[in-house]
């Protein structure tokens, strides 16, 4: 008589919980619940219960079960938890929803449907960003239930990506719920990390009790909990002690043995009923599978090596039986249920607990268990003879348990080598480090050395880099074994290549003089080209007067070696190197060595290379003429492929190029969305980046307070010395500065910022150095024709940006040497270059009106009228009052502007606050003297007092402290509230 509860018993509480949670979850309000219990507490029994409560509340179920080979079959449940949404063909709406936009690709890591060009695999918080918006477009029509079992022999990367999950499922129609056995392993780490934090519920399943043990029996025997004998109850209680498998297990056992037996009268007990309960379990599996004979008992021995979940055609092979006998076995098996359909593949079926696995292996002795994993890898070979999927590293387990440990080391390094390819870094680290070690007894050197090869990019990778340079005594223990120069030298480059990656130039620079010395001065050139082209990357990092010309001449060097020697991936590296170098010079030049790269890439199939080059080439090209048609179009081709990083860089730029062109509305929201999504991504450098454009966008909108907002939070990523800290000086501080009309904190700034770029040369070159500052410094008398010829023919000087800057500074410059003529042509030169970006140009104006004027030359009435009416509609009252001033000195007539009203907050309009005086108020934030107000607003001080003592009365504040002190919180606040 089989034995098994038909209900969940014990579990009331647990299952209003989880109704509870699954009823927030359709009204948009996700979770995460982890179920943790020793094995066979009924998790699995509990989150079946949940997926029910699902279906009938109409969400979706989604299931995915962990193998149990350990963290060697990357994102399995994962990928079994969606297949089966894409076998109906159900969601191609899903699919086009724009949300999931450069993601989708991603998502070919899970569903092979869906694989399409290039995906980005090194991370997994891309996938899970891929993963959650698939969820949430999912969510669109219904809510979704997410069910991972059997966690604790999950991979690294389905925990990675779950964690994802967890901390962003809040606010979406997503429920995630996780089966856990309660012992020491990663899962259990992630949900104690996650309860911590309040990320997700963790929920307990406690042993049942006495009374919960009688309902579950009566259950299974179909009688009422009261007509179990008392015996019997007792002796389920005592031993299993509340465990529900075990009290199936015993029971089972009881009546399998005859001492519980079924008359007229009910149930009794008839012999002794005690045992021990490992062998109790032991006995009760062996005995239900002697009663399939032995054939049926060879069987399911087999099935237990290989896991599990077991394949039909792997088993068949490995012990000969034949299909009726096989499959008649195995209905057995599921009529005794020790076996269930592994759906939904057709082919695969799986023991119904995993304690059934053990009790299986516990009964082998270690020859025989040897035996059947060698007939077993044996199988799996001769059926998969390329290893697919997790096929290798079943073998490769298998290969270590019969004793062979120079063939498991090497599929376990052919398995690491695939992960590491297919993005699954943590995993590829476990499989490379056990192929390491069990190759290191052995004689099979090269092998092993193709282990460290990729072991040690893989850790660089997972950012271990301490582990990493702790191989560096490994390629000195296989030279001392007898291993070739090339091999070594290949570690030591590798080695190199991780401290460029950790910013260790040093330790870099000292493995490729390892590798040289290995080498030696005769070395053939197919050798020493990856060694020439990650040192040519270690120079550029490397203090010194001369490394870009080393550097560049090891990237010349590496190039002829690659060309020659076939070797387009270090050929592509060193090409993009060169793009790098030559922005200094020529932009021309960058892009020609950048689309060299791209031939490579695309003759070779490198998609990432490819993707990289056509992104530098857009880049120069919006460099050069300001037009984004490049950018926009390899956008459009990283959305396409998945290159995930290359799509949120662009949409950096494309901000930028907004907010330069006087469109801060425009991509506002996008920026939004690029910042949050780069902070859940961790993309540090894109964060920086729109934080850097957001911050410019508040600065050419003089709003200092927002300004410094962005910029402090610029800092908490790091800002301080990264490469987009002289962006964030020279576009906002230095800008916000000059509509402040402090010329001399902003001549300050672009001294700090030369100093920096000094110290710190910046791959960024719109700062201002080679534009803005040489224009300020022409205006000051503090450069000439010398300095604008040093900038004037220079890459950077060229920019679209800084042109306008340049030709302002020779317009300024022809005009003092008394040809006004050209001057005035040069001027309308710059003007008419600066078309597209109406701030730069109309400062411009301001500020060269008032040179011209000064000098007799030009048109400054025209100019500063243009400028004034410009900052007047922008709401940059401090400019424009310049500019007024200034027509006011030219006896110019000066047009009068009494609109702006609704720029003052709702409560000072009601206090009667003019345009000017908030004006005035705008500026006590930083608490200057009616002299500095006056300078900065162009009237005089006893007008700037009089307007103090105004808002003082109309604020009914006590003093001009607490005057300043208003404005200060003011300027804190979102901004004024709508009329």
């Amino acid at each position: 008589m089989p034995v098994h509860v038909a209900r969940v018993i014990g579990r009331d509480g647990e299952v209003a919980r989880l109704s509870g949670l699954l009823s927030e979850t359709r009204r948009g309000r996700g979770s995460a619940v982890f179920l943790v219990g020793e094995g066979g507490i009924g998790k699995s029994r509990l989150a079946a219960e949940a997926a029910g409560i699902a279906v009938d509340q109409r969400m979706r179920v989604l299931r995915g079960r962990s193998g149990t080979i350990g963290p060697v079959v990357p994102l399995r449940p994962l990928s079994e938890a969606l297949m089966p949404l894409f076998r109906g063909g159900d969601v191609a709406d899903v699919l086009a929803d724009p949300h999931l936009g450069p993601y989708r690709p991603v998502l070919g890591r899970l569903i092979p449907d869906l694989a399409e060009g290039h995906r980005e695999g090194s991370s997994m918080v891309v996938l899970g960003e891929a993963l959650l918006r698939l969820l949430t477009a999912l969510g669109r029509d219904r809510a979704n239930l997410l069910v991972m079992e059997d966690l604790h022999d999950a991979d690294t990367e389905t925990l990675a990506v779950l964690e994802y999950l967890i901390d962003n499922v809040d606010g979406l129609p997503v429920m995630l719920l996780g089966t856990v056995r309660a012992e020491e392993c990663p899962a259990m780490d992630l949900a104690r990390a996650t309860a911590r934090r309040r990320a997700s519920t963790l929920l307990r399943l406690p042993l049942l009790s006495r009374d919960d043990v009688a309902r579950m029996v009566g259950d299974c025997l179909r009688v009422p909990a009261d007509e179990v004998p008392d015996e019997a109850l007792e002796r389920l209680w005592n031993d299993s002690v509340g465990n529900p498998f075990l009290v199936e297990e015993l029971l089972q056992g009881m009546i399998g043995n005859g001492s519980l037996v079924r008359s007229e009268s009910g149930w009794r007990a008839d012999g002794d009923l005690r045992s021990d309960v490992s062998s109790a379990l032991l006995w009760g599996t062996v005995r239900r599978i002697d009663r399939l004979g032995p054939q049926g008992l060879r069987l399911l021995s087999a099935a237990s090596v290989l896991g599990r979940r077991f394949s039909l055609s792997v088993l068949q092979r490995m012990t000969g039986i034949d299909d009726h006998s096989l499959l008649s076995h195995l209905h057995a098996g599921v009529a005794a249920q020790l076996v269930v359909p592994d759906e939904p593949a057709p082919d695969w079926y799986a023991f119904r607990h995993p304690l059934t696995v053990e009790s299986m292996l516990a009964q082998l002795t270690p020859a025989s268990r040897a035996a059947l994993s060698e007939q077993a890898a044996d199988a799996i070979e001769a059926l998969h003879p390329e290893l697919p999927g997790s096929w290798c590293p079943l073998a490769a387990e298998l290969r270590a348990a019969a004793g062979d440990d120079a063939r498991a080391g090497r599929l376990f390094a052919a398995a690491g080598r695939r992960a590491l390819t297919g993005g699954a870094v943590g995993s590829a680290i476990t499989l490379l480090d056990r192929a390491e070690r069990l190759l290191a007894s052995g004689s099979d050197l090269t092998a092993r050395a193709e282990a460290l090869e990729h072991l040690i990019p893989a850790l660089a990778e997972a950012g271990d880099f301490e582990r990493a340079f702790s191989l560096t005594e490994r390629p000195g223990e296989l030279v001392r074994s007898g291993l070739g120069a090339p091999r070594v030298a290949a570690l030591h480059t590798r080695l190199a290549k991780a401290a460029h990656l950790a910013g260790r130039w040093a330790d870099g620079n000292a493995q490729i003089a390892l590798a040289r010395a290995q080498l030696g001065g005769a070395a053939e050139r197919s050798h020493t080209a990856s060694v020439d082209v990650t040192e040519a990357y270690l120079a550029v990092d490397t203090p010194g007067p001369e490394r870009t010309k080393y550097a560049e001449k090891l990237a010349r060097r590496a190039i002829e070696a690659a060309e020659a020697h076939g070797l387009p991936a270090v050929a592509c590296e060193a090409w993009q190197l060169r793009g790098i170098l030559a922005r200094e010079r020529d932009l021309d030049e960058a892009t020609a060595y950048s689309r060299q790269a791209l031939r490579i890439a695309e003759r070779h199939n490198l998609p990432i290379h490819r993707i990289y080059a056509m992104s530098r080439i857009g880049g120069d090209r919006w460099l050069a003429d300001g037009s984004t048609e490049g950018l926009e179009a390899v956008r459009a081709e990283a959305q396409r492929v998945g290159a995930i990083t290359v799509v949120h860089i662009t949409d950096g730029i494309l901000y930028l190029h907004a907010v330069l062109g006087g469109r801060q509305a425009d991509g506002a929201r996008q920026s939004d969305e690029c910042l949050a999504t780069a902070a859940r991504l961790r993309l540090g450098s894109v964060a920086r980046y729109v934080l850097m454009a957001k911050a410019t966008a508040a600065a050419h909108r003089a709003d200092r307070a927002a300004m410094e907002r962005e910029l402090a939070e610029f800092e908490r990523w790091d800002g301080s010395g990264s490469p987009e800290e002289p962006l964030a000086m020279g576009l906002a501080q230095v800008f916000c500065s000059l509509l402040e009309e402090d010329r001399a904190r902003a001549l300050q700034e672009l001294g700090a910022l030369s100093a920096l770029e000094e110290k710190s040369p910046s791959v960024f070159h719109l700062a201002g150095r080679h534009g803005l500052g040489l224009f300020l410094d022409v205006l000051g008398g503090a450069a000439g024709r010398a300095q604008y010829a040093a900038v004037v023919d220079t890459a950077a000087g060229r920019m679209r940006w800084n042109r306008h800057f340049v030709l302002l500074a020779h317009a300024a410059l022809l005009g003092r040497e008394g040809r006004p003529d050209e001057a005035l042509a040069t001027a309308r030169e710059a003007q008419e270059l600066a078309a597209p970006l109406p701030l730069a140009l109309h400062l411009g104006l301001r500020l060269l009106g008032e040179e011209a004027h000064e000098a007799g030359w030009g048109e400054p009435v025209d100019w500063l009228r243009r400028a004034e009416h410009y900052f007047q509609r922008a709401s940059v009252p401090t400019v424009a009052s310049a500019c007024r001033a200034l027509l006011r000195q030219m006896g110019a007539s000066v047009r009068q502007h009494r609109d702006g009203s609704d720029r003052i907050p709702l409560p000072l309009r009601a206090q009667g606050v003019t345009v000017r005086e908030y004006e005035v108020f705008q500026l006590l934030a930083d608490r200057p003297s009616n002299k500095d107000i006056a300078r900065r607003l162009h009237i005089s001080p006893r007008t700037a007092e009089k307007h103090v003592a105004s808002l003082i009365a109309k604020t009914f504040q006590d003093n001009r402290d607490a005057l300043c002190d208003l404005s200060a919180t003011l300027a804190t606040s979102p901004g004024p509230e709508p009329a």
